[in-house]
């Protein structure tokens, strides 16, 4: 299932657990943010086609971070496509950190992975109509990135925050103190709509980062 943003940008959904995906056509350049699960691919590629993009079409891929429901379907795109995710992210993903481990819940090698661009925080992608800012934001586990188009107002956030304030849990590379400090760097930035990995987009986007921010605060006490 997909629907049409605005002009140029899609969500996709592709059945749970699979994480929700997000495709920018531009003049230059065809950006998919998060390609999802491995096996879940059959429905991401028939709704590119209902779009009117093949798979070959998409010209970067973009990983929020290395868990196998953001990044098992890179396998399809990796031959055509550039793979970019931040480097402690790459580095999991090309050598089957236990991080990304969660594939072997999904019956599929987790050998094979290819990540040909590492992002470091404030990597920019700049296409013609668009301009994407990679924001490091570690918590959820260690290489997670939001990316921000500061023209358009737009948050891409992954697992890092979601509408009404959820979060994540931390993986084994996280931790709450970061979560915190990522959060309040993103309540710096000028959004007006959160695009999450999973769940509904918000537009309540301080509203839901300050929550957020709460939410992760007593996470952190508990854990203490």
């Amino acid at each position: 299932m997909y629907e049409k943003i605005k002009d140029s940008l899609y969500k996709i959904k592709t059945e749970r657990p699979s994480c929700t995906s997000y495709l920018i056509l531009d003049n230059q350049k065809n950006i998919l943010i998060d390609p999802g699960l491995y096996q879940k691919y059959p429905i991401l590629k028939e709704n590119l086609e209902e779009i009117g993009v093949s798979p070959e079409d998409i010209d970067i891929v973009l990983n929020t971070h290395e868990h196998a429901d953001h990044i098992g379907a890179n396998k399809y795109f990796q031959n055509h496509s550039m793979i970019m995710a931040h480097r402690y992210a790459a580095t999991k993903i090309i050598y089957q950190d236990k991080e990304i481990l969660h594939c072997r819940g999904n019956d599929h090698d987790l050998k094979g992975y290819e990540v040909h661009s590492w992002l470091e925080n404030n990597s920019v992608i700049e296409l013609g109509d668009w301009f994407i800012r990679t924001i490091y934001t570690p918590g959820h586990t260690s290489g997670c990135v939001c990316f921000y188009e500061p023209r358009k107002r737009l948050l891409f956030t992954g697992d890092t925050v979601f509408a009404r304030g959820k979060i994540s849990d931390t993986g084994t590379s996280g931790s709450y103190g970061e979560y915190i400090n990522s959060l309040s760097i993103l309540r710096t930035l000028k959004v007006d709509m959160i695009l999450p990995g999973h769940g509904s987009i918000s537009s309540k986007v301080d509203e839901d980062i300050n929550e957020a921010i709460d939410n992760a605060s007593k996470r952190r006490e508990r854990s203490l």
